[in-house]
């Protein structure tokens, strides 16, 4: 057993928690949508207006705050028209980014729209600027939020819906350093703004305009967006970067030796210096933090499924990948002052999902259970955590403990990976700032290499621990591969 000694001090605040850190993502990517989130108002299986009543309570036990739609690389290509009115009429594509398959365009924006009231979370919607124009996307805006008397807003009614939608987030275009239009940093910067200037905020309604923000490690591309763009005409840009410690042959998501599982733990560690790096260059031109950075694209990315559709990026989902996402959300929480949301790729029967579905079966995966874990974070105020934390002796370069803290007025929530996979973590954690009497614990840990499926939905899940507290410290043992939540009172 390895003692771990943890240093809180709740009187030095980080940053304000933004619930909508803890954001999906739902594209038109294999069964994401189709046969996933949604599947006709005709479906045998349980639904409200086509949309699944399992996956619905499933969003809203986690908190979902936001979701972002219809791409990713997709948006590039959408056009919004297509997926409007009545369902038989509606234009058939064909998704070139994401297997060739037809789609009818029967899940369109009020689809969406629907999606986000039942589960009780904003709608992010992202823009089409690699193939679509100026207009189609100021007119998609007016259609969703004007109530003043025109063309569009009437087009809206016929269409089923009286009173303009909110919609606080816009995407301007996605990736278009490469699917969105393979463009040069200054290039875009232009596009960007002539895209902005033309969408309007309409009947009370405000847009939070995202740009589209670096690939990974690009740091010119932060650098050229900063020196062109500023809190006038942008309040956000938005990073993508995947855990993908094997390129570009991948690996399974579920065969893994204890080498790969570390370079894997390392490379979402990664995360921290370049949310650090990123963040330095956008102190530079930007030292009161105006404009935010959106982790808009996050998780691991693993080989398909054997005997699945390549281009349907369907993955299964282990311990590993909690361990993953344990880490990235406390990275997320401890860079709270910049970082203003995230979305994980993606939601449903995709990449690191936090949900898979079988006909009318449905799992809910590992990394489902880390955001239950995580949610009492949400509109907390990130304080300042110490861990004397030495690297892994069996994980070279990779901490052995992650960890993050919050408060609000009534209580702190503390949350910590345990990222070996031999060694149990004697954790001590001094409280200061902060007056301790009570503690619950949660935990979800198995080894790992296990994962969640339709013959065995509950094999990975959450049960209760112990942990105590006295005289403002907290002590837990962790044991090796596991997500741990304490909410202290």
């Amino acid at each position: 057993m390895k003692k771990v000694s943890i240093l809180i001090n709740a009187d030095d605040r980080l940053g304000h928690i933004s619930p909508e850190i803890y954001g999906h993502f739902s594209e038109h990517l294999g069964r994401c949508i189709y046969n996933g989130i949604y599947v006709g108002e005709n479906s045998p299986i349980p639904n409200t207006d086509g949309i699944r009543n399992d996956i619905i309570e499933a969003f809203r036990n986690i908190k979902a705050p936001v979701f972002r739609w219809p791409g990713g690389c997709f948006a590039e290509e959408y056009h919004w028209q297509d997926g409007i009115g009545e369902k038989s009429l509606r234009r058939k594509i064909v998704n070139t980014n994401w297997g060739g398959v037809t789609e009818d365009n029967s899940f369109g924006t009020h689809e969406f729209m629907r999606f986000c009231e039942l589960v009780g979370c904003k709608p992010y919607i992202n823009g089409n600027v690699g193939s679509g124009s100026v207009r189609e996307m100021s007119e998609w805006i007016e259609y969703m939020t004007s109530d003043a008397e025109s063309p569009l807003t009437e087009q809206r009614k016929k269409n089923g819906r009286a009173e303009p939608w909110k919609l606080e987030y816009l995407g301007v275009g996605n990736e278009n350093w490469g699917c969105g239009g393979n463009m040069r940093p200054e290039y875009y910067a232009d596009v960007y703004k002539r895209y902005q200037t033309f969408c309007r905020n309409y009947s009370g309604n405000r847009l939070y305009r995202i740009a589209c923000g670096p690939s990974s490690a690009d740091y010119n591309w932060t650098e050229v967006m900063m020196k062109n763009l500023d809190s006038n005409n942008v309040d956000a840009i938005d990073l993508h970067y995947y855990t993908m410690p094997v390129w570009p042959e991948m690996e399974s998501a579920t065969d893994f030796d204890d080498e790969l599982y570390y370079k894997t733990i390392a490379a979402a560690n990664f995360s921290d210096e370049l949310i650090t790096r990123h963040s330095e260059i956008m102190n530079r031109y930007d030292p009161e933090k105006k404009i935010g950075l959106v982790i808009g694209e996050w998780g691991c990315w693993h080989k398909v499924e054997e005997g699945t559709n390549p281009g349907f990026l369907y993955q299964q989902n282990t311990m590993r990948d909690a361990i993953v996402a344990a880490i990235e959300l406390n990275v997320f929480n401890r860079h709270s002052d910049r970082v203003v949301m995230a979305n994980l790729a993606q939601a449903v029967n995709v990449l690191q999902s936090v949900i898979l579905t079988e006909g009318g079966k449905m799992i809910k995966t590992p990394t489902y259970h880390v955001f239950d874990l995580f949610k009492t974070h949400q509109n907390n105020e990130a304080v300042y955590c110490y861990t004397q934390n030495e690297n892994m002796s069996e994980g070279k370069n990779a901490p052995m403990i992650s960890v993050s803290a919050s408060v609000n007025e009534k209580s702190m929530t503390v949350t910590a990976a345990n990222c070996s996979l031999t060694e149990e973590a004697a954790v001590e954690c001094s409280i200061f700032g902060f007056k301790a009497s009570s503690v619950s614990c949660r935990i979800l840990t198995n080894e790992a290499h296990s994962y969640n499926d339709f013959d065995c939905p509950d094999r990975v899940s959450i049960t209760e621990h112990t942990a105590v507290i006295k005289d403002n410290v907290l002590k837990l043992n962790i044991p090796p591969c596991a997500v741990v939540e304490c909410v202290v009172d």
